[in-house]
């Protein structure tokens, strides 16, 4: 039986390391790049300024921290309680009420605005004319033609510019396109995703106006609403694996459980059409957390199921059999079996290990981690972001107008040039 063991281990890693290879569009050039992902990041870390250190901006100061690639050379909130706790994660950085003292200090390479969405055109038009390296929290702008402003500036901007549409960067996610562009799918039949959350939003302050800046995301003039702060990031998954960009959207959307003046709907649903008959559905509630968040793409031979850091596969019972899925890791997912998708499978198997049994399910670094391990490595290698500023706009036009969908309840059909810089 031992001998049987060591057999069936070797074919096993045979097996997967041959579906690693089997669904990678290009096998070589999928190889090198996740070898240069591995190599070590040249020159010295990144002095990096963080403008904005509200409930995102702490997770960003708190990953950086972590970044050997990255150092936190200064930090700014108009608010001083904020720059003072922000303090404490970075006690090396300048502190800031006013993003142009990071702007003007030359001890500042590049620069992540993460203001309300509202607020960042102004600070990244002035940081890409500073020659600043920017990293634009997503939405780019609460507005298309605001976002495209942003875009062009970042466009023409011989520093690295990149949006927070992290997915981009994330390990899974990178793993799974391959199988995407494979073919796995079969006839890709459509997508849905959602992302739910009980929790009112609504945050406490010590006098209105301050209650008015806190609470930006509640009101239509500041915010794009709940498909256009959250749906962004499924959106523009959907944009990547279907390899386009919608033509049309129709949504709905009310204020179903949090009646306290805000006019920012706390429900909303939204279709979203795709060439090729494909349609997007997208659900977001804040009146129920039920099945959190995830993303399905659906098609005649498979299903991938996402969620940021787990997914599987679903086979069609009559489905073209590989040979390599009898021996993967299977877990029950929507009362299916699920083959599960291991970003690191490749790293796994060449340290002697199955994937899934003897090494982790989820990838090693969380995609926050990994976005601003690639934003540093695009400014040291001078390469390409892993999102850029004409996928970034693109994204935000289709959050965007599909907002505006769901707040007028009409159909809005895109037109090709809303899309172009």
């Amino acid at each position: 039986m031992s001998d049987f063991d060591i057999d069936r281990r070797d074919f096993l890693k045979g097996a997967m390391a041959g579906a690693v290879l089997l669904f990678t569009a290009d096998a070589l050039s999928a190889d090198e790049a996740g070898k240069a992902e591995e190599k070590p990041i040249p020159g010295p870390p990144v002095a990096v300024g963080v403008i904005g250190l509200g409930v995102w901006g702490r997770q960003l100061t708190t990953t950086l921290a972590k970044l050997p690639s990255a150092k936190l050379a200064a930090i700014c909130d108009k608010y001083q309680p904020y720059v003072d706790r922000a303090a404490k994660t970075a006690p090396n950085a300048a502190g800031f009420t006013d993003y142009r003292g990071v702007l003007d200090s030359k001890d500042v390479e590049a620069v992540i605005v993460a203001t309300p969405s509202h607020l960042h055109k102004q600070i990244v038009l002035d940081a890409v004319s500073a020659g600043k390296h920017v990293y634009c929290e997503a939405p780019l702008a609460v507005t298309i033609e605001e976002a495209a402003e942003i875009a062009r500036a970042g466009k023409g901007s011989s520093k690295v510019f990149q949006v927070g549409l992290q997915g981009r960067s994330n390990l899974l996610y990178k793993h799974v396109e391959k199988f995407v562009r494979s073919g796995c799918l079969g006839k890709t039949v459509g997508a849905y995703a959602q992302s739910n959350k009980r929790q009112q939003g609504r945050r406490a302050a010590p006098d209105p106006e301050r209650e008015k800046e806190l609470n930006w995301r509640l009101y239509r003039a500041t915010s794009a609403g709940l498909i256009g702060e959250q749906g962004i990031h499924q959106i523009d998954l959907a944009n990547w694996y279907l390899n386009g960009l919608p033509i049309s959207a129709v949504g709905f959307g009310a204020i179903v459980g949090w009646n306290d003046g805000r006019d920012v709907p706390d429900t909303v649903q939204c279709v979203i059409e795709y060439p090729g008959d494909v349609r997007m559905v997208y659900m977001s509630t804040q009146v129920s957390s039920f099945s959190s968040e995830y993303s399905v793409f659906q098609g005649s031979d498979s299903t991938l199921a996402l969620r940021e850091n787990r997914g599987w596969m679903i086979k069609e019972a009559d489905s073209p059999l590989l040979g390599w899925e009898v021996y993967a890791k299977k877990e029950t997912c929507f009362e299916e079996t699920g083959i599960c998708m291991i970003a690191d499978a490749t790293k796994i198997l060449a340290q002697g290990k199955e994937p899934g049994k003897e090494g982790a399910v989820s990838p090693e670094k969380e995609p926050l981690y990994c976005a601003l391990e690639n934003f540093t490595r695009s400014i040291r290698e001078n390469s390409k972001p892993a999102c850029g500023a004409i996928e970034g706009y693109q994204a935000a036009v289709a959050a965007i107008k599909a907002n505006e969908a769901v707040l007028s309840g009409n159909k809005i059909t895109f037109q090709k040039e809303w899309f172009e810089l």
